[in-house]
């Protein structure tokens, strides 16, 4: 099934309607912490990853800790969408850059607070191989000099890069098996999967 046709099965093309959603983001460079980045190797061409990644809705299908991804306005650099992690956190995704067939920067996080800036791009490599990069400048969550650094460095970076670990995992099975992933399917993140998780 082509990868397209594939992804408007699952998710539809269809968006939603924009009922008073909060838009009052507040994207600040200075006010971030230092990126960090994670690539993945998909045994795909590039179409087809971005034929997923560009789709209404998608992060319902490729992403573990996500409940809901509902879709305001789609695509373009105006697109705005929100995803409901399984924990009950709500973010909306608000897109700032938009390169066909090669992916997008977008800001995100939740009404009326400070964002975060996430860019996703696609490399074609030596054969049917795409590099997908996930790179994530986070908001500061502690502002206090020095212990910035250490919330950074010992929090912040090791469970955001498991994060985006488990996500770039989740494009790769979708595009691989055309099949959603399920809930926690890479592992248990105590930040965004649900906390009503029954643990084996």
């Amino acid at each position: 099934m082509p990868a397209l046709a594939a992804v408007h099965e699952y998710a539809g093309a269809v968006t939603a309607p924009r009922p008073g959603i909060a838009m009052n983001v507040q994207p600040s460079a200075q006010r971030r912490s230092q990126g960090l980045s994670i690539t993945r190797s998909i045994s795909a061409r590039q179409d087809e990853v971005w034929d997923v990644i560009s789709a209404p809705g998608h992060l319902e299908l490729v992403h573990p800790f996500c409940e809901s991804n509902v879709v305001f306005e789609w695509p373009g650099e105006a697109a705005v969408d929100q995803i409901r992690y399984r924990s009950g956190w709500v973010y909306d995704r608000h897109f700032k850059k938009w390169i066909d067939g090669v992916g997008y920067d977008l800001e995100i996080g939740a009404a009326n607070e400070p964002t975060s800036r996430v860019s996703w791009r696609l490399e074609q490599k030596d054969g049917d191989v795409t590099n997908l990069t996930i790179s994530l400048w986070p908001r500061v969550i502690v502002d206090v000099p020095g212990f910035r650094g250490l919330v950074r460095w010992g929090v912040v970076g090791p469970m955001m890069r498991r994060y985006l670990r488990s996500v770039t995992a989740g494009v790769d099975w979708f595009v691989i098996h055309r099949t959603p992933v399920r809930a926690d399917q890479f592992g248990f993140h105590p930040w965004f999967s649900s906390k009503r998780r029954s643990r084996v």
